[in-house]
């Protein structure tokens, strides 16, 4: 087993009905969870309780919908780790970097990542695999600059004996991963 997995992070139908530049990021999450998948990397998705939402909005999006192997956890807050599920499973399966993808941005994809950091993984943000609501037009920030904000954050973020990348999705090499573990 690979010692990277990839997490997509409250990718729901529900969520990204108003979220920046979503049909091109939800292509870039399913060209990477495809990829993951070849490689033998493990896919887990992080899906967000919702009360209140029609049957069907809760589940993930139908363009990066999980597939038979891949794992579906839901959580209660921003922070992924704070359900120790994901941790358990990650460590069961020995994983020291997660590749992270999702929505949004600054709330339950940067909880995630700090979480991630302060728990002992190495990171890798996808820069151009997460999203985020966009704004009222004359809002600022804007969508695109939140992703910015945080895409620069993380380039230059340091947890002590963490490794921190922000790639593009077309960056990401799974194989490489692989072959490291060997």
């Amino acid at each position: 087993m690979p010692d990277t997995a990839l997490l997509i992070i409250d990718m729901q139908s529900a969520l990204l009905s108003d979220a920046y530049d979503v049909e091109a990021c939800l292509g870039r999450v399913a060209n990477l969870a495809e990829r993951a998948r070849s490689s033998g990397v493990p896919v887990i998705y992080l899906r967000q309780r919702l009360d209140a939402v029609p049957a069907g909005l809760i589940d993930v999006h139908q363009a990066v919908a999980p597939r038979p192997g891949d794992v579906v956890l839901d959580k209660d807050s921003a922070d992924s780790f704070l359900d120790p599920t994901l941790g358990d499973l990650l460590n069961e399966w020995a994983v020291r970097r997660l590749i992270v993808t999702g929505f949004a941005t600054e709330y339950c994809v940067d909880s995630t990542c700090r979480g991630s950091l302060s728990r002992g993984y190495d990171l890798t943000l996808v820069s151009d695999g997460h999203t985020t609501p966009e704004r009222s037009c004359g809002a600022v920030p804007t969508a695109a600059q939140v992703i910015a904000h945080h895409n620069a954050t993380f380039s230059t973020i340091q947890y002590a004996g963490r490794s921190i990348t922000v790639a593009s999705a077309a960056q990401i090499n799974f194989d490489a991963a692989l072959a490291s573990t060997s």
